[in-house]
């Protein structure tokens, strides 16, 4: 039996899975490993998006250390989406996932 004043020890994967759940998560980091992007990337890149889901999982990204938000100050202004290494460290895990998958 557990005790209910037990700390539940919370698996990784399940942690990581509930952090990139997003619709578009994944899909971002997965466009944004290549090169820094730009809001109209997204938009370009992800079939279906819409402004709003695509605004609100880049700040959560961003927020949970996936990605730096750059302001670059050339002219045009424009804001850069790159990924940390945070991020990159996932990359094998899904690819991986992606395999594992195929190979059923």
């Amino acid at each position: 039996m557990v005790n209910n004043d037990e700390k539940t020890t919370k698996c990784p994967a399940e942690e990581l899975i509930k952090t990139l759940g997003g619709k578009w998560k994944v899909h971002i980091i997965h466009i944004t490993e290549e090169q820094p992007r730009r809001f109209r990337d997204y938009m370009r890149l992800l079939e279906g998006a819409n402004k709003q889901s695509v605004s609100v999982a880049l700040k959560e990204l961003e927020e949970d250390g996936f990605l730096i938000k750059s302001i670059i100050n050339q002219k045009p202004l424009h804001i850069e989406y790159s990924l940390t290494e945070r991020a990159r460290l996932v990359i094998p895990v899904f690819d991986n996932l992606y395999h594992a998958l195929q190979s059923r």
